[in-house]
């Protein structure tokens, strides 16, 4: 498959320098700043000392474009997440 597309977004994969998943946490500063985490980290290390703000596909086109789908829980992100790995077969 030389094309995917998350959400309403499509890539051609030639272009995709990384694509990953990831958790969304509260950094602390203004209680809006998010920075991302792995979900391993997540699942490990974290033992509840961070608050998720969200979890995200994340596609990073160039050092300047990087696309975020974010989602409201690891459910709907692991949805998105089987929706892709169908595309990719």
């Amino acid at each position: 498959m030389s094309k995917i597309t998350i959400e309403d977004k499509t890539f051609d994969l030639k272009d995709v320098k990384s694509l990953y998943p990831a958790v969304l946490v509260k950094t602390g500063y203004d209680d809006v700043e998010t920075t991302e985490m792995s979900l391993e980290w997540i699942d490990i290390e974290s033992r509840g000392r961070v608050e998720v703000a969200g979890y995200g596909i994340f596609v990073l086109i160039s050092d300047e474009e990087k696309h975020s789908f974010i989602y409201k829980d690891r459910a709907t992100l692991n949805d998105a997440m089987g929706e892709l790995a169908r595309q990719l077969k």
